[in-house]
């Protein structure tokens, strides 16, 4: 398995007892770490007992750091370099709110050379692969059809993609043969120009997936309510489990999600099977504070309580 980062970061992770907007805060730090929506994909594979690799882009000085944080990490990845520094992102968590606050600058524009340089590191990397996730971000000024080259130069060998990225690069890329497209509720509800705010919302951005694009399967989150997962026959609305404390941090929720459904599909599960167990790890996840992702402990205690209810496509 192949992970995609086109805007990676190196995110720095606080806690504070209370955050007050006079004086100083004082800070406790919890982390600091290698991130961005591959990143965090091929860490969570790796909690899971799978592997992936995750391809990056690395500029200057902050990318130089990242990728001695991976290597210290143990994590495989390969990256591209480029002449712009890599983004640094900040996640403070209050402890007595027990909310978590990601302040993300928007990263390094990639000039015309740069983006045939990670194209083609890319598609070389993904040549035998078994599935590629594209995930995450994209820098500033990327162009609208990058996604979908990667798409369509990449099917030739029969790898599946699996794509959750920015609402942008969504048009170009649905007129490729995608297997998977995610969507987090922004995303879907930028695509379909209304809010997602329950499971009917996001069933309408499924269909609106399907009726615009070569997707077989579409997954869109619907928050702490779980996600709502279609093919061409039937919707799925998977509820999550209750959770007796308000979440910690939705930071890598998505990025949980993504990579528990991936695994299970390697595995040989059903596409049904996999949207239900990524639900659980993503509710595991949400749980706790600033970029920490979920313990398949608790993923696998959370799965028995995961609703799915069947919903006939028309």
């Amino acid at each position: 398995m192949l992970t995609v980062t086109l805007n990676p970061t190196v995110d720095t992770c606080m806690e504070v007892p209370r955050l007050s907007s006079g004086g100083k805060n004082r800070a406790k730090l919890q982390s600091v770490q290698g991130g961005g929506g591959g990143i965090n994909v091929a860490r969570c594979l790796r909690r899971l007992g799978g592997s992936a690799t995750a391809w990056h882009t690395s500029g200057r000085e902050v990318g130089a750091r990242l990728n001695r944080l991976l290597d210290a990490e143990g994590l495989d990845h390969r990256s591209t370099e480029i002449g712009s520094d890599t983004r640094e992102a900040i996640v403070v968590a209050e402890h007595w709110t027990g909310h978590s606050y990601h302040i993300v600058p928007p990263g390094p524009v990639l000039t015309d050379d740069e983006e045939k340089l990670c194209m083609d590191a890319i598609v070389a990397a993904a040549h035998d692969v078994s599935y590629l996730i594209i995930t995450g971000s994209v820098t500033h000024g990327l162009r609208d059809d990058f996604c979908a080259e990667i798409v369509r130069r990449t099917g030739t060998n029969g790898t599946k993609v699996i794509l959750d990225v920015a609402a942008e690069q969504l048009p170009k890329a649905l007129q490729e043969d995608i297997f998977m497209v995610r969507l987090d509720r922004h995303e879907a509800a930028e695509l379909i120009g209304q809010p997602i705010e329950d499971f009917g919302d996001a069933r309408a951005a499924n269909d609106y997936l399907f009726a615009n694009g070569a997707v077989h399967n579409a997954l869109t989150s619907v928050g702490a309510l779980g996600a709502v997962y279609s093919d061409r026959v039937a919707h799925y609305e998977i509820s999550a489990p209750i959770s007796p404390h308000p979440p910690r941090s939705d930071v890598c929720a998505g990025d949980s999600l993504v990579a528990s459904v991936t695994f299970q599909l390697s595995r040989g599960h059903t596409c049904l099977h996999a949207c239900e167990f990524g639900v659980a790890a993503a509710a595991a996840t949400v749980r706790l504070p600033g970029t920490e992702v979920f313990e398949l402990s608790t993923v696998e205690t959370l799965r028995s309580e995961v609703i799915t209810r069947q919903v006939t496509r028309r």
